[in-house]
């Protein structure tokens, strides 16, 4: 593969691969895919690992027992509460980040890792704006129509609004 960068007063720019990752099989092959594929490509410029985190929701539902049916009721969760929850959300996205940066060191790959909180549709396109990423790697969750067309497709938003060419990776 021939060397291809946008020449900047004499010098190329890094050209920056960004992988968006979560704890699914498909973003672990979509990584995977990237340490097999495009080696040339991460090894003269950093690897992005990115992770983002859902952000806490004010509402939790409480059920209580009534004979053999439930009620459920809408509850306004306290700051505690979703400070709590937002905490444990970081840390699991630390370990996410540590462990994939650990696969690609014994690859020898250096990666930067990077998580955000916030919509993973938004999160990621505002990542890759802020970071000059050249290329963004998504795997491919295989959601059906119905579920894509209610809650909206991450790889589908990120295809028409990111500021770079797309990779959607699916697993076989």
């Amino acid at each position: 593969m021939a060397e291809q960068g946008v020449e900047n007063g004499g010098g190329l720019l890094e050209r920056k691969v960004m992988v968006a990752i979560d704890d699914s099989e498909c973003s672990h092959y979509a990584l995977m895919w990237v340490l097999d594929n495009l080696e040339e490509s991460i090894t003269k410029s950093p690897l992005v690992i990115f992770n983002a985190q859902l952000p806490p929701t004010n509402n939790s539902f409480t059920a209580a027992a009534l004979s053999s049916a439930r009620m459920y009721c809408s509850v306004s969760a306290t700051p505690e509460y979703t400070y709590t929850i937002q905490e444990q959300n970081r840390k699991l996205a630390i370990a996410l980040l540590e462990k994939a940066k650990e696969i690609c060191a014994g690859r020898g790959v250096d990666a930067e890792t990077l998580t955000e909180v916030g919509d993973p549709q938004s999160t990621i396109c505002d990542a890759v704006q802020r970071l000059n990423i050249s290329l963004l790697v998504l795997g491919e969750r295989g959601s059906g129509k119905i579920k894509r067309a209610i809650q909206g497709s991450v790889s589908s938003y990120c295809l028409h609004n990111a500021k770079c060419p797309v990779l959607v990776v699916k697993k076989p």
